[in-house]
């Protein structure tokens, strides 16, 4: 499952050689600005800081990829502290949305129990409304219930899970498949709720690696049972990296539905036949970040300490004029 599940051993504040080094290289937004940084478990290849203006407020939006070195990510949080506006947590989930119920990973706390003062963001509060609200957004391009969906995993985008199912989408759920490499599509809501409460209080205890492609593994695919979920679906839909990992050479004629995406992405999508890229999130600069980016820039917007509400960030996302981004390829 995509859900970013990490297993940590004890980790210890930053000494102060390691801030030193961190630092060393970093550079604070100017003055006026507000600075997001993301810190990742994913690849530092794809490491990219924006410039934007929205709404009269410039921004910094960085993202720094530790290639799954979990203890480098805890220094990171320890030595950016009470220096940006907000952190994004990458390649981690600290919590997931499913079925109305939030489920908080006590291990991955300690990831980020060295940020005491800036507020850590991983995108799970965004998912549930940014995504949910796309699927509506994209129902007269696509017409769900025309669509056959292989969503990739989707206990933790249960949002995006019961919209598309609301809109009569023909919907595999691969938490099974590719989480767990047993050959047992989800095709029902029901079905993916009763798996999310039976795996979700334990998964918390199991190393992320099992789950999610990290570091080095975010640059490999394997193609294994799901390959004729991929043959059979009409789109691809979830997390970039879970979706690239588990898909096969050839997609001719595929929509892939997803968020964060690289121009590397772009090629290797070309590459293999796709027809349309649907991001939910907007291009800012060169590229398209992450939730987790996002819902630390909708934080640091408010001039809050915490995450908001679904109402506000469907407030922000209205102001801001956030729409998914459709690209033919």
């Amino acid at each position: 499952m995509a859900c970013r599940f990490l297993a940590l051993r004890a980790l210890h504040a930053p000494t102060m050689p390691f801030m030193s080094d961190i630092l060393s290289g970093w550079t604070p937004a100017p003055a006026g600005y507000k600075h997001v940084v993301s810190v990742s478990l994913g690849s530092s290849k794809r490491n990219a800081r924006e410039e934007v203006h929205l709404l009269g407020q410039p921004f910094i939006l960085e993202r720094i990829g530790t290639d799954a070195d979990a203890k480098k990510a805890a220094e990171l949080f320890g030595a950016l502290d009470g220096k940006i506006d907000a952190f994004g947590l990458g390649g981690a989930d600290l919590y997931v949305i499913a079925d109305g119920k939030r489920y908080l990973f006590n291990n991955v706390k300690k990831l980020i129990a060295n940020a005491k003062q800036t507020p850590v963001l991983d995108g799970s509060g965004l998912k549930n409304t940014l995504e949910r609200d796309a699927i509506a957004q994209l129902d007269p391009l696509l017409n769900w219930r025309t669509q056959k969906v292989l969503m990739v995993s989707a206990v933790d985008r249960f949002g995006m899970a019961e919209a598309l199912a609301q809109h009569g989408a023909d919907i595999v759920f691969g938490d099974v498949v590719f989480g767990l490499g047993i050959d047992r599509p989800l095709r029902s809501l029901a079905a993916l709720r009763n798996v999310a409460k039976l795996v979700l209080p334990v998964i918390t205890k199991l190393p992320q690696d099992w789950f999610y492609p990290t570091g080095a593994k975010q640059e490999s695919s394997v193609e294994g049972k799901g390959t004729k979920y991929y043959a059979w679906a009409d789109v691809i839909a979830g997390d970039t990296h879970y979706a690239k990992r588990y898909a096969p050479k050839h997609l001719e004629g595929k929509t892939i539905l997803t968020q964060t995406i690289t121009e590397a992405d772009r090629d290797w999508m070309k590459e293999r036949g796709v027809a349309r890229l649907i991001t939910t999130t907007p291009r800012m600069g060169s590229r398209n970040f992450a939730t987790n980016v996002l819902e630390a820039f909708f934080v640091a917007l408010s001039g809050k300490k915490e995450a908001l509400s679904e109402e506000e960030y469907l407030k922000y996302i209205r102001e801001v004029g956030f729409k998914p981004e459709v690209n033919e390829l």
